[in-house]
């Protein structure tokens, strides 16, 4: 017996030293999270604000304002993808810190292209440009490999809420980064992009240099300790078992709530984007100026970022399903307010797009967080990579179809649809939650 007892202490003594490892590398690693959201959230603002408009300037069409998001995107997805498989190799430092830098470098090919008016050089810049949108959207994930299964939500939030600083000032510096560029001898439309490619290298630089250790291959190392650790405890219990070779062990798969996350986040993404995107376009064709379309892009990244830390209490606290819920109706909201605001009232827009925002918040943290809970470090960041190309995929699709939509149609037509889609998701997610064991997608 008091052999039983030593081992038993000497588990002890190794899971509270696990759990302290965990918690101080969790603090130091969302303090990085933080320096690096606020920077890649002025860096995203730019294609957000004026991505659609620097395309219809050059193209002189409406109807392919939509490629600019599409392009950025197209460059999203195969950023997603890239970063997961690299993260699960080599970790989130070297996998977030190159895909900044490639967004950055993105960001200086828009502003050559602006200058030249070469589309070729347009186009694959802002494909390019869209590596850092994805990385913004990966870093999420840096702050939930240590972190607790109660406080994966709250560890999400704290890195979206981060973004805020950055994304909202971005849209509001719109005219003065304008009036740089053009004592620059630059388009005023390429202001932006000045600052999106200082902001994302400076983020890349943070993860690079500071993301130490990392926190994927911690994780994945403490993982594989506490698991060890229960092989030894089971191996005392019973007399004559045999230790499992790891090599014996399957390649572990998502869990069916993974999915669900991802279908969760893919409609609200399509749902967002489309009006999001037009939404500048449309506000220019009614003689709305630079400055009022800053504020309402402005406005709806702050509801898209802002909420976060509330959010994502919720999410811990009252479950993933009820605010996936929550994602469709905000939307439908959002989508019946733009339909129905007069375009020249400049309050509706500014409430639509808030609501936009925010319902997108609400399904990309309770998305994320089901996909979180149903991996493991095995599988997760070339998981996490692959479902993120296709909320990249849906994004650039809507943002084409955004545009002919609106041509087709117009914008309160468009804005109604986007509302319909996120509204498909309740009866898909009670579907769900009544196939599925019931603690798999609280």
């Amino acid at each position: 017996m008091s052999g039983r007892g030593e081992s038993d202490s000497r588990e002890t003594a190794a899971r509270a030293v696990i759990a302290a490892e965990r918690a101080r590398v969790q603090r130091r690693t969302l303090t990085v999270v933080v320096i690096s959201q606020v920077l890649g959230g002025a860096g995203l603002a730019a294609g957000v604000t004026v991505g659609a408009l620097l395309v219809q300037d050059v193209l002189g069409s409406m109807s392919l304002a939509g490629v600019a998001a599409a392009l950025l995107t197209l460059g999203s997805a195969l950023t997603a993808f890239l970063v997961g498989r690299v993260t699960q190799r080599l970790g989130r430092r070297i996998g977030l810190g190159l895909g900044f830098a490639a967004g950055g470098v993105g960001a200086i090919g828009v502003v050559v292209a602006a200058t030249t008016a070469l589309v070729p050089i347009l186009f694959l810049s802002l494909f390019v440009y869209g590596a850092g949108t994805a990385t913004n959207l990966q870093a999420r994930y840096a702050g939930t490999d240590l972190a607790t299964p109660a406080r994966r939500g709250s560890a999400i939030s704290v890195a979206m809420v981060s973004t805020t600083l950055g994304a909202v000032a971005g849209p509001n510096l719109v005219e003065p980064l304008g009036a740089f560029a053009t004592g620059l001898g630059l388009p005023a439309l390429a202001g932006p992009f000045l600052l999106a490619a200082v902001a994302y290298l400076a983020a890349g630089t943070a993860f690079l240099v500071l993301l130490r250790p990392d926190p994927f291959l911690l994780a994945r190392r403490l993982d594989a300790e506490l698991a060890q650790l229960e092989v030894e405890q089971t191996a005392a219990e019973q007399v004559g078992s045999k230790q499992v070779s790891p090599t014996t062990v399957p390649r572990p798969r998502p869990g069916v709530g993974a999915y669900v996350g991802a279908a969760v986040m893919v409609v609200t993404q399509i749902a967002m984007v489309a009006v999001m995107t037009m939404t500048p376009v449309h506000m220019r064709a009614h003689h709305h100026g630079l400055g009022e379309v800053g504020l309402v892009i402005g406005i709806h990244i702050a509801a898209m970022y802002l909420p976060s830390l509330v959010t994502g209490v919720l999410v811990d606290r009252i479950g993933r399903t009820p605010m996936a819920i929550a994602a469709g109706v905000t939307l439908l909201l959002a989508g019946v307010t733009g339909a129905l605001a007069p375009a020249d009232s400049l309050g509706l827009l500014i409430l639509a797009l808030a609501l936009l925002g925010l319902g997108w918040n609400f399904g990309l943290i309770a998305g994320t967080a089901l996909v979180v809970d149903h991996t493991v470090p095995a599988n997760r960041a070339r998981t996490q990579g692959t479902l993120d190309v296709l909320i990249a995929l849906a994004g650039a699709g809507a943002g084409v179809m955004s545009g002919v939509v609106m041509a087709g149609v117009g914008y309160g037509a468009l804005s109604i649809a986007g509302g319909v889609l996120a509204l498909l998701l309740i009866p898909v997610l009670l579907w769900a939650r009544r196939v599925t064991p019931r603690r798999a997608l609280s």
